[in-house]
């Protein structure tokens, strides 16, 4: 009898002091989605080889031959400068948002959503018009801003 009791006792203690992993399997914090189009052709995607980075900072893409890029945007901050490159020909978008943090549960904790995007491009080069498409950020399911070249 004394043994099913010290059974219990350490099986009904394992129980209790048992607490549940919490792991995010939400989505977070979106980055923002460019896409690339054929300026001729306004509804077909078209690759581009790429060089970004954020203004003084690394870069995010090195030569990579895309149609659809994400960038971060800066939480801390209602603005960020990317800056495009094909090759040696630079383009750079300044991006202006206003940042808002939104509960996202207890594992995950808050998480960033951008409104009102805004861009201010020196666009003289490879970069023949921008297009905002969604102006509020919320996920990476859909491009926010279309880039024709």
């Amino acid at each position: 009898m004394k043994n099913y009791l010290i059974a219990f006792g350490i099986l009904f203690l394992a129980i209790v002091s048992c607490e549940n992993d919490d792991f995010c399997s939400e989505e977070t914090t979106p980055r923002l989605v460019i896409s690339f189009y054929d300026k001729d052709d306004p509804e077909t995607y078209k690759q581009v080889p790429i060089y970004v980075w954020a203004d003084k900072k690394d870069s995010i893409y090195k030569l990579k031959i895309v149609d659809s890029i994400l960038v971060p945007l800066n939480t801390g901050s209602n603005s960020v400068i990317y800056k495009l490159s094909t090759t040696n020909i630079v383009d750079q978008l300044d991006f202006s948002y206003i940042t808002e943090d939104v509960y996202v549960s207890k594992p995950c904790g808050y998480k960033s959503i951008f409104k009102n995007l805004t861009i201010d491009a020196s666009t003289n080069n490879w970069i023949n018009s921008i297009e905002i498409s969604n102006s509020t950020i919320e996920n990476e399911t859909i491009a926010h801003v279309k880039v024709y070249h």
